[in-house]
């Protein structure tokens, strides 16, 4: 019997067109469910006729913020849920800034509309029935611990090893020899490091031959992925997703031209930050996702924050859902430096890309006389730091545009972060005056 390509043949491949008219009727079915379920929503969503895919830029834009402020408001949920509680049998959490954790509700069939995405995702990926999959995300009211049963439940030997300690995690990847694993960026590279350090090379004495990363631009940086890939003789796989939503809602195909994005869940737009116009494909802007079968909270027009560039061209593995080439930063991560727009993920690329660097590095923004200063920190291997200061700046200079000063350290200097790396000192204060 032949091996299926798709997990959703029907759905993954539908023509752009008659996918915009299934968008179009969910969105609208979408607007009724949560006008007549949600408080909030039949207070600010106005009674307009939707004719096409674009006049959903009629519709008011929400972002965390106000999801934060209706849930304090109106606790435990806040009145943007559309459903009664007895409806609700999962939530995730993430703190925001004030500390208070912002959940995100389910009902049974969103959760398990989320878990089949997973699998679409995994399968998408090359992940079959006889493979051996270890999840290393973490489980603790995370978004990420759930997108195990996706792996499950297209027939994978799963083992939910969380955010354990590496040591740890290396001993169950001896014994039970995985082929597939999911972290971030950073974790696979400190993973990696650590393996080294216990006198193990990944690309020879460990089973990991793929690896799932999301939570941080490095997966689709190319000199991050190549080196990632090299470290672990492995194929690495961008997905995407957010706590708001659903786990990952985005992921690429063994192509890897690009994540594909689950557009038969929500609608995607990619504005101008400045003047909320649409860009074009290719360009940067930032996403704003529509979900289009969400019941326990509907979320229309959700600013994520995070700076992507896409395509609507159809993938050479026949899928026709747009495709992500890469979530470049935040929002909020951005530095504008001297009028120059600075993302991490552009310095990750240079420095990741010298062959005389441990691709570790850290970006420290201060102010001196009314003027911003950039400053990197990296982290030598092959040549005297003066050298390196010269190279470095120079190859920062041509590819963002910026001047930046250079601090060299030896190997092992910066923190190594487990999960999420954080790489932005700012010391500047009154940032926009």
């Amino acid at each position: 019997m032949t091996e299926k390509k798709y997990w959703d043949k029907e759905i993954e491949t539908l023509p752009r067109n008659d996918l915009e008219k299934y968008q179009l009727k969910l969105l609208k079915n979408e607007l009724k469910f949560a006008r007549r379920g949600s408080p909030y929503y039949k207070k600010v969503l106005p009674k307009t006729e939707l004719k096409s895919i674009e006049d959903i830029r009629k519709l008011p834009f929400v972002n965390k913020q106000i999801i934060r402020e209706r849930q304090q408001a109106h606790e435990p949920f806040g009145d943007m849920v559309a459903v009664p509680e007895r409806d609700i049998v999962y939530i995730s959490a993430s703190s925001g800034s004030t500390g208070v954790p912002t959940a995100s509700p389910f009902t049974a069939q969103d959760f398990e509309d989320f878990i089949d995405c997973q699998a679409r995702l995994f399968w998408r990926s090359g992940m079959r029935k006889t493979d051996r999959y270890i999840h290393a995300l973490n489980f603790s009211l995370f978004i990420g611990g759930p997108c195990v049963l996706g792996a499950q439940k297209l027939g994978a030997l799963s083992i939910h090893a969380g955010s354990i300690p590496s040591e740890r995690l290396l001993n169950f990847i001896k014994q039970f020899q995985p082929g597939w694993t999911w972290t971030t960026p950073s974790y696979a590279w400190y993973l990696g490091e650590t393996a080294k350090k216990a006198g193990l090379d990944p690309a020879k004495d460990l089973s990991i031959r793929n690896i799932i990363c999301s939570g941080e631009p490095g997966g689709a940086i190319k000199e991050t992925r190549e080196n990632i890939e090299a470290l672990w003789n492995a194929n690495l796989y961008e997905y995407y997703g957010l706590s708001d939503i659903f786990g990952a809602c985005a992921g690429s195909c063994t192509e890897k031209s690009g994540i594909h994005i689950e557009e038969d869940h929500m609608i995607v737009e990619v504005l101008d930050p400045k003047t909320d116009e649409p860009v074009g494909e290719g360009e940067r802007g930032e996403m704003v996702l529509t979900t289009l079968k969400k019941r326990a909270r509907p979320l229309i027009r959700f600013r994520t924050g995070d700076i992507v560039t896409y395509t609507d061209e159809k993938c050479n593995c026949g899928r026709t859902h747009k495709r992500l080439h890469g979530i470049h930063g935040r929002t909020d991560d951005m530095l504008i430096i001297k009028g120059v727009n600075v993302f991490p993920s552009d310095v990750e690329a240079v420095v990741r890309g010298s062959n005389y660097l441990t691709g570790e590095y850290r970006l420290v923004v201060d102010r001196a006389k009314h003027l911003d200063v950039l400053t990197v920190e990296v982290e030598n291997t092959a040549k005297k730091p003066a050298e390196v200061q010269n190279l470095l700046a120079s190859a920062i200079k041509a590819r963002l545009g910026v001047t930046a000063n250079i601090i060299v350290h030896p190997p092992g200097t910066l923190p190594r972060e487990t999960h999420k790396a954080k790489r932005i000192i700012d010391k500047r204060t009154n940032v926009w005056s």
